[in-house]
């Protein structure tokens, strides 16, 4: 009996199984130390003993399988200042208790320009951060509130989320918070939760594994092609078939450990 083997590749659009690979990295290793890997949010802390337990329910196992968290990699302690020009801005509170010094934390710290801001009594700030997340194959990544993590005294407002394809797109995160109530400080603590990430996958079944990645030559290359872009074209999910035909065969490369 004759027995006829394919090896054909099986067509682009055919369902995917098993994990999808993530790879996270930062764009600025000197303070590397400072900025603590994504963590999958669980609920390991929590009541597991009995079989009716929500920490045992494969629905909330399933959902806190595709978030992961990022920390907040110093104390903060902020209030919003206009100078005697009326100009927009932010002063340290924590003075020269702070664990930054003033120089960097101004690298990392911005209020948006007035003219951007959705509400006129809303100011808007970002705090720039060196994580970048790759993926080989469709993901879509969403960054969301910290809405699993309970805040004692909540902050004075809300961040931005945002959703893009980190396969296409991955630049640099930020975190982009609009101030609704600017007559209270903003407090953060190093290690408290900063904000999530939702990972999206096809078919939206499929478990994610997150790996930290190499930046080769070929990554560091199209993150500069893309994160420049944002400085000269407003809509830049019109550049997304663009980025794809200059985009690397492969992003992610397993990070290896001497």
């Amino acid at each position: 009996m004759q027995i006829n083997v394919s090896y054909e590749r099986p067509p682009e659009d055919a369902p995917r199984s098993g994990p999808v690979r993530i790879g996270w990295l930062l764009t600025d290793e000197k303070a590397g130390i400072v900025f603590d890997p994504p963590e999958r949010v669980r609920s390991t802390e929590m009541n597991r003993h009995h079989a009716k337990s929500a920490s045992r329910c494969p629905a909330v196992i399933n959902l806190e399988s595709r978030y992961f968290v990022i920390r907040c990699p110093f104390d903060l302690h902020l209030r919003f200042v206009r100078d005697q020009n009326g100009k927009a801005g932010l002063r340290n509170m924590l003075g020269e208790a702070s664990p930054v010094r003033s120089k960097k934390l101004a690298e990392r710290l911005m209020v948006v320009g007035e003219p951007e801001w959705r509400y006129p009594d809303r100011p808007t700030i970002q705090m720039s951060l060196p994580y970048i997340f790759l993926a080989d194959e469709p993901v879509y990544m969403s960054q969301v509130a910290p809405f699993m993590h309970y805040r004692k005294e909540p902050l004075p407002g809300t961040i931005f989320g945002g959703r893009f394809p980190v396969n296409i797109w991955p630049r640099p995160l930020l975190w982009a918070f609009e101030w609704h109530e600017p007559e209270k400080d903003i407090v953060l603590t190093r290690g408290e939760p900063l904000f999530y990430c939702l990972f999206e996958t096809e078919p939206q079944d499929r478990p994610v594994q997150m790996v930290e990645a190499e930046k080769t030559p070929e990554v560091a290359e199209y993150i500069d092609l893309i994160s420049g872009a944002v400085n000269y074209v407003n809509q830049t999910f019109s550049l997304f078939k663009a980025a794809e035909q200059r985009r690397p065969s492969v992003l992610v490369t397993p990070k290896r450990r001497n």
